[in-house]
């Protein structure tokens, strides 16, 4: 291995590689591993990313780009309903939903609106942690003594030393 020199290295990319892949509403990468691509999404995390590639029978170090249109369809069938493809319950990020109780994963800008219905919801039936997201204070246990205060800062003022004591 030489020392001190500058070594160049060559990625090697197939020639027909898709270099942005449109998923589940997302523009994604598709010069990065399947799996790290799939992270762009939001909704979606690593440990769910591997099992939606493992579910659709993909090889994790294919690149994005290198799948063709009907594994990408599998993939996307799988991130809408997980469940259906054998991956387990607690993976998906809405665990019996309150409106139809089936286990649901949201991904992209459905997650956010979900996110915000559920707040709402939260303050419209009065819950504790409705009554706090409405008075903008923390909602989990925190304490509030030193942080989250408003208002302008106010310094402390100091008496008059005097002088030749």
């Amino acid at each position: 291995m030489p020392t001190g020199k500058n070594v160049e290295v060559e990625l090697s990319l197939p020639k027909e590689i898709k270099h942005v892949v449109r998923l589940a509403k997302t523009d994604l990468d598709g010069t990065k591993k399947a799996a790290f691509a799939l992270l762009k999404i939001p909704g979606i995390n690593i440990r769910f990313a591997q099992a939606v590639l493992k579910a659709a029978q993909i090889n994790p170090s294919l690149r994005l780009g290198e799948l063709d249109d009907s594994q990408l369809k599998k993939i996307e069938e799988i991130i809408q309903n997980p469940v259906k493809y054998n991956i387990p319950y607690w993976m998906v990020n809405r665990v019996k939903d309150l409106q139809t109780g089936e286990h649901l994963h949201i991904c992209g800008s459905d997650l956010f609106l979900k996110f915000k219905e559920d707040i709402d919801n939260m303050r419209k039936i009065k819950s504790w942690k409705g009554i706090r997201h409405a008075l903008n204070l923390k909602v989990r246990g925190q304490h509030t003594r030193t942080t989250t205060r408003g208002g302008a800062t106010v310094g402390v003022s100091r008496k008059k030393v005097k002088s030749g004591s």
